[in-house]
């Protein structure tokens, strides 16, 4: 009988992976993981001093993509440049995001097209734009990333509830698109983790608590709870999964 384990099946050494937001939060550290892990690794963003801030704490073969995603949609021109230090990505990580935290009746139209077009549009052109190298390759992975909003609404949140709620669906339909290319298509959606975006839940101290009791484990995340499923996620290990959303959230959506 052959074996059914092989010692690189988690591997993602020698792969190219491109993931996006990753100046900070959880984009940074599924960079800096995947690169530690062995992929090369293109890291974009919007801030230049802080890629290379990340390029600096990952200490791997890294490159880094300065665009802001959101204006850039569909831009041929940032593939070109993202495939340019290491080649075509074999993984794809939409971790760029943007919570305006503005109340239903004060949600502006700006505000409402800034989150949809980042967090919903600009995954899904990037990834459209990347596919066709991976399915030349028989082999690709694409992680989003959805959230507790995905599923639950929470004040203030109404236009990133929604945008995430879209990250849910657009996973699906990628999969549903692309897995029999070989491309699986799945979403991380994380609890609360110290982000910037999440500075002012965790800049109160009574909030922070009231989440973490709300866990099963009875505490919120930290980052490095999220790195051994984004890597999973990333590896041959996930080859038949795919449309799936795992929440890292402490058993959060349990409750």
């Amino acid at each position: 009988m052959a074996a059914l384990y092989r010692p690189d099946l988690f591997s993602v050494a020698g792969r190219v992976a491109c993931v996006t937001g990753a100046s900070s939060g959880i984009g940074r550290a599924i960079a800096t993981a995947l690169a530690q892990a062995g992929a090369q690794v293109v890291g974009v963003a919007r801030r230049s001093a802080a890629l290379e801030e990340w390029r600096a704490q990952a200490g791997a073969d890294t490159a880094a993509v300065v665009a802001d995603l959101a204006d850039e949609i569909g831009s041929a021109e940032v593939a070109e440049r993202i495939e340019r230090p290491f080649g075509s990505p074999d993984i794809l990580v939409n971790a760029a995001g943007v919570n305006p935290r503005q109340p239903a009746d004060r949600v502006t139209v700006e505000a409402w097209r800034a989150t949809v077009d980042l967090n919903l549009a600009a995954p899904f052109f990037l990834a459209r734009a990347l596919v066709p190298a991976m399915r030349e390759k028989g082999w690709g992975r694409i992680v989003n990333i959805a959230s507790l909003q995905s599923a639950r609404a929470f004040s203030g949140g109404l236009a990133y509830g929604a945008s995430k709620g879209g990250v849910v669906q657009l996973t699906r339909a990628m999969a549903e698109a692309w897995s029999r290319d070989g491309i699986t298509a799945n979403a991380l959606a994380p609890g609360f983790f110290p982000t910037e975006l999440t500075a002012p839940v965790f800049g109160d101290p009574a909030v922070a608590a009231r989440h973490a009791a709300q866990t099963c484990i009875g505490r919120n995340g930290e980052m490095a709870d999220l790195v051994g499923p984004a890597v999973f996620l990333c590896s041959d290990a996930a080859g038949y999964v795919t449309g799936q959303i795992l929440y890292v959230d402490g058993g959060y959506t349990a409750k």
